[in-house]
């Protein structure tokens, strides 16, 4: 007799929020891990087009958080990484500001909220191992894509810029090395406004030109 094997989709969203790298995960409404913290997703449905179109819904009925770009991940399937039979999930990686986005946890989520990757709670299924998949990923992805423009406001301070870096990298970078590098690209658009950080004198602000950065030559890396 053949096992039925069934598809889930999960969604990891990462923001950065005061120089600290979050994921948004809702506690779980019913077994299994009822209570558990868990990462926004659920079964395929039938009437779902495609994984993409699943995964949107799952993650706006759990959280609200709707009109997103989601980038299919990778997929888990190990024997055993869901009680109720063999699983397999589809994850998705979302890069998130939070300002932009109201919370309410809903459908089969008792809660909602955003979480420090680096103190997270005991989460559901193997929810950690996903989150610490779609975190290595993303350190990659910063180093080669305008990914860290989707984790900043649209006007920053290369003091903004540079704490996302380390936010995502877990480590501090050469502040000098950094505003060269980035300077040099060409695709920070300096404007015509400052900010005050603190008790330091204004900052300049800066926006990401996507189109310079598609003119590029060749792409520039962001290692640091």
């Amino acid at each position: 007799m053949a096992t039925e094997i069934k598809v889930t989709v999960d969604t990891v969203a990462f923001s950065v929020e005061q120089g600290v790298l979050e994921v948004l995960l809702v506690k779980r409404k019913f077994d299994p891990f009822k209570s558990n913290w868990a990462l926004p997703g659920g079964f395929v449905d039938e009437a779902d087009t495609t994984l993409d179109q699943a995964a949107a819904r799952e993650l706006k009925e759990e959280t609200s958080v709707s009109d997103v770009f989601l980038e299919q991940l990778y997929t888990f399937g190990d024997r055993g990484r869901d009680p109720r039979g063999r699983t397999i999930s589809v994850a998705y990686l979302a890069l998130l500001r939070q300002q932009e986005f109201e919370l309410r946890a809903s459908s089969d989520a008792s809660g909602v909220a955003w979480w420090p990757v680096n103190e997270l709670p005991q989460l559901a299924f193997d929810h950690h191992e996903i989150v610490g998949y779609a975190h290595k990923r993303l350190k990659y992805k910063i180093e080669y894509s305008p990914a860290a423009f989707s984790l900043i406001a649209a006007k920053f301070t290369l003091r903004d810029l540079q704490l996302v870096y380390e936010s995502v990298l877990s480590r501090a970078v050469d502040n000098r090395n950094f505003r060269k590098k980035f300077l040099n690209t060409g695709v920070l658009e300096e404007l015509d406004e400052t900010t005050q950080e603190g008790s330091f004198r204004p900052a300049r602000l800066y926006s990401f030109s996507e189109d310079r950065f598609e003119k590029l030559p060749d792409r520039p890396v962001f290692v640091f």
